[in-house]
């Protein structure tokens, strides 16, 4: 059995054919890997994921979990309907989890496939806090990070040099590893910093639009570099914006996540 992939002839043939914008951001990035085989392994790989981990159901926080993605969900939902996209999202199956672990951590796989850390819970401190952790991941998913560093990978091997050509499984398998090695104890989702920026803006309108606070988000994310000041980078902050880059970047999109906080019912 073979998997089909678009991969290309160059980068400007590969640009011509399998760039994708993103609606919120307006960025553009190069796509050319097979969305439905994506999600595909997603959901195997979220599933295997939560049957080696201890799932908290039923408590307030797992609760909170839910709720926020749930709203933040909708909130995306609404927005892609408002601008006739609604298909980018036909094939999500959200889910919202909460894991048992110290890890200071929170991922969204390709789909909606979304797991939070009790580690993270006390930095969000309330439902603001965490809505910017959720808006964030949430914001990987939908500008189809995942499908950006999948193709990444594949032009790296391949050298973009066969156009319609085929993968193997176990090559196909290799890449997606490569890129989601969420088989280890803790999940760590290779993202490029400026995917991590586009999250953090992205995000930022995503919780807005829900209703939460944007402007909580400077606080927490103040609050994570101090849990982190003098450890070991949690792996959320690994290839993150500096800083002052990320506070800088935050203020520069505050005033549109305000239009939107306004417009979901938020008070100024």
């Amino acid at each position: 059995m073979k998997f089909t992939h678009l991969l290309g002839i160059g980068a400007v043939a590969l640009s011509a054919v399998a760039c994708t914008t993103n609606p919120i951001t307006g960025r553009s990035s190069l796509q050319i890997a097979n969305n439905s085989e994506i999600l595909t392994m997603s959901a195997q790989e979220y599933k295997t994921t939560l049957s080696k981990s201890k799932i908290i159901k039923g408590t307030a926080d797992a609760k909170r979990v839910v709720s926020v993605g749930s709203r933040i969900k909708s909130a995306a939902e609404r927005y892609y309907q408002s601008i006739g996209r609604s298909a980018d999202l036909t094939n999500y199956s959200w889910e919202f989890n909460l894991i048992q672990s110290n890890e200071l951590n929170a991922w969204c796989m390709p789909g909606g496939k979304v797991a939070v850390y009790t580690g993270i819970l006390p930095v969000t401190k309330n439902d603001n806090g965490l809505a910017v952790v959720m808006g964030h991941e949430v914001s990987h998913a939908l500008a189809g990070h995942g499908n950006e560093r999948i193709s990444q990978a594949m032009v790296a091997q391949y050298g973009g040099s066969i156009l319609g050509g085929t993968i193997s499984n176990s090559q196909w398998a290799g890449i997606f590893e490569k890129v989601y090695p969420i088989g280890s104890q803790v999940a760590l989702l290779k993202y490029g910093r400026n995917q991590e920026s586009e999250a953090d803006q992205m995000g930022l309108y995503l919780m807005s639009m829900a209703g939460y606070d944007p402007r909580e988000a400077i606080p927490f994310w103040n609050r994570m570099e101090s849990a982190s000041s003098g450890a070991r980078q949690p792996e959320f902050l690994s290839t993150h914006p500096n800083p002052e880059t990320r506070i800088s970047d935050i203020n520069k999109n505050l005033p549109k996540a305000l239009e939107y906080y306004k417009a979901a019912g938020g008070k100024i």
